[in-house]
């Protein structure tokens, strides 16, 4: 059937889903110009080829859609699959898309599929990606529920993946970096005895996209505005190459009573950008 006619991802929807009856407000030029923001058919093209796609196989798709190649160095250092134990992967977020799917995918080739993310709750709108997410709402006020996805994500049977930013990264002064890491990550690790694997990906946004946020988090806080030109971004990253380093695991233990969980994620942090 045609994309027209079998849309998975329907701005319309999106709206209602998030703003409720508020959404009859938004004028219709503006659904336009999301939809030309999101890419709409270049997407909804891929969701359709790949619908009996999920998990890695859908993520590894979604690579070869984008004519992305992704190098990896440090594959050595990823833990064995048959220890027996669960792990936390964190890595910095310059992307806010090609790198989430890309990391996901080479952590779910080498883990087959055993592993989740702590995500956006809006990726749940991508069928062969949703089996993959435990959804954290980031566009309104957090959810009383927030806690209780965090524990059900660390106490179940799967490793997880983590952009501990929450955002993706930013510019400030010439640099591009991460915002301070949250400390959820430690806390959560050293509760439930998980060694924690440092990841670092190379990549970045356009100046357009830097520019945009930076005004947003400034001027209009209460909405991520940046938000909605991420698949913008992705979409002007098609065809490229990005280089990962995977970092050797840091035991749990590691965290003790020295630092605070705070100070301890920003030690994580370094690591991650030296590698």
């Amino acid at each position: 059937m045609s994309i027209l006619t079998e849309k998975t991802i329907d701005i319309e929807n999106v709206l209602k889903s998030k703003m409720g009856p508020k959404s009859k407000w938004v004028p219709g030029f503006v659904v336009a110009w999301l939809r030309h923001i999101i890419h709409e058919d270049w997407l909804n093209k891929f969701l359709w080829d790949a619908r009996d796609l999920q998990g890695t196989p859908w993520l590894e798709a979604s690579l070869d859609y984008l004519g992305t190649k992704v190098i990896v160095e440090g594959l050595e250092n990823l833990p064995d699959k048959n220890d027996g134990k669960l792990y936390t992967f964190v890595s910095n977020h310059p992307m806010g898309g090609i790198d989430g799917v890309a990391l996901g995918s080479v952590i779910g080739k080498h883990y087959d599929d055993r592993f989740r993310y702590l995500v956006n709750d809006l990726l749940m709108n991508l069928p062969g990606l949703a089996p993959l997410c435990i959804p954290i709402n980031t566009t309104t006020k957090k959810s009383r529920s927030f806690p209780q996805l965090i524990e059900a994500g660390f106490q179940g049977d799967y490793h997880l993946l983590m952009f501990p930013a929450g955002l993706c990264s930013r510019r400030r002064k010439d640099v591009i970096c991460d915002l301070p890491w949250k400390k959820t990550f430690i806390t959560k690790s050293v509760e439930c005895q998980r060694d924690v694997v440092p990841i670092f990906f190379g990549g970045r946004n356009s100046d357009f996209f830097y520019r945009l946020s930076n005004f947003s988090d400034r001027y209009v806080k209460k909405i991520n505005i940046a938000m909605l030109f991420l698949v913008d971004e992705m979409y002007k990253n098609r065809g490229n190459t990005f280089h990962v380093k995977i970092g050797k695991p840091i035991p749990w233990q590691t965290f003790d009573q020295s630092k605070t969980p705070q100070q301890w994620a920003e030690y994580v942090k370094e690591k991650v950008y030296s590698l």
